[in-house]
């Protein structure tokens, strides 16, 4: 997996003490690659102490930036001394990425001309000015910190998770297995409005995978790789023969889908249809789609697919849709969280059992194998 890299950029004032910056391109370096992450820097000699300060300073790193676009995630704009809000603006209007003010804290009994920073003040004037042009800027607590801190360590942890979510939210495909249960229409949504935000929706009749299915043989490489995969990932001795070869085709046909249209993200109906003709319920591939980094959720609720996959950029792991089901006694400040099966392994407090719903097996036996059965963690 490629590194997270940030673009650095720094700023200057004119009658401040510019020798300051220097150092602060150390620390900054420092400090990005102790976090594990990697870093561009705009040559020093190239302007004044290798800080932004003029018009003319800010173009030249705006175009600095425009050649290296697509190398960086984000950009850091830090402040080790007060900055100059036009250079700065100039610099950073059309970085198109997340972008976090860092400013430096001045040390009481270094206040006299030669050291004093006022970075706090000029943090404010800055993201002032980023406020009235409206581009986007990332904030943290505290309001100033030194770079080689624990502090900023754990600032560039929650930056490199708002650059993943912001840069993976922009543009990607969602899939759509199945129409929307009339019986839910707590699950409907807008696929225009999807459109308007970069989420480009494909749709997909629940028919055509089930014909899919059927044409699999059970002989097929595909599926019995698929087989051993889910025998690996889960407790399936409780199933029986027939059920867990139809889970692995059903498994097959979605990875088709998701390879033939790059689906970054997906929503399944899960019932009834699936009960009633395939005798299995999918909530174990769903648990094994979001073990993968497939953010996916069931009974085609497409708003919470999206909302999984930011959490899931978010975390670098993966994310569970699940009921707010009963309350926990007497306590308001609890509840209890339920759903069918499709949590992810990894957010299990152990290996999970496949087993078949009770929901459908009450009125038809043998029609909801495909629940992975088990405790999340706390």
């Amino acid at each position: 997996m490629k590194k997270m890299t940030f673009a650095l950029c720094f700023c200057n004032r004119g009658f401040m003490p510019g020798e300051l910056i220097y150092g602060a391109r150390d620390d900054m370096v420092k400090a990005v690659t102790d976090a594990g992450y990697d870093y561009i820097m705009m040559d020093a000699e190239l302007t004044r102490y290798g800080g932004v300060e003029t018009r003319a300073e800010g173009r030249l790193y705006a175009e600095w930036l425009k050649k290296h676009e697509g190398e960086y995630d984000g950009v850091i704009f830090s402040m080790p001394i007060f900055a100059d809000e036009n250079g700065a603006i100039t610099a950073l209007q059309d970085a198109g990425v997340p972008i976090l003010m860092q400013a430096y804290p001045d040390e009481i009994g270094k206040m006299d001309f030669a050291h004093r920073r006022d970075a706090y003040c000029g943090k404010f004037s800055v993201t002032d000015v980023f406020t009235q042009y409206q581009v986007p800027f990332t904030v943290l607590k505290p309001h100033v910190v030194h770079p080689l801190t624990p502090a900023f360590q754990q600032n560039l942890k929650d930056f490199a998770a708002i650059c993943r979510v912001v840069n993976g939210m922009k543009r990607f495909n969602l899939g759509c297995i199945g129409a929307r249960t009339t019986a839910f229409k707590t699950v409907r949504f807008d696929e225009i409005a999807m459109q308007k935000h970069g989420i480009n929706v494909e749709s997909f009749d629940l028919s055509e995978l089930m014909n899919m299915v059927a044409e699999l043989k059970d002989d097929d490489p595909k599926v019995i790789a698929k087989i051993e995969r889910l025998e690996n990932y889960t407790d399936f001795s409780l199933v029986p023969e027939s059920n867990k070869i139809t889970l692995a085709k059903i498994s097959c046909v979605i990875d088709w889908y998701i390879d033939e249209y790059q689906l970054d993200a997906l929503a399944l109906r899960c019932w009834n249809e699936m009960e009633t003709y395939l005798r299995v319920c999918p909530c174990v591939l769903l648990s094994e789609l979001n073990d993968r980094g497939i953010a996916a959720s069931c009974e085609i609720d497409m708003c919470s697919a999206i909302t999984m996959r930011a959490m899931s950029l978010a975390s670098e792991g993966p994310c569970a849709v699940l009921d707010w089901n009963n309350n926990y006694g007497d306590d308001e400040n609890k509840v209890i969280l339920f759903h069918c099966g499709p949590v992810a392994q990894t957010l299990m407090a152990g290996k999970g059992t496949v087993t078949e719903h009770k929901m459908f097996a009450k009125n038809d036996p043998g029609s909801g194998w495909g629940c992975n059965e088990g405790r999340i963690k706390a």
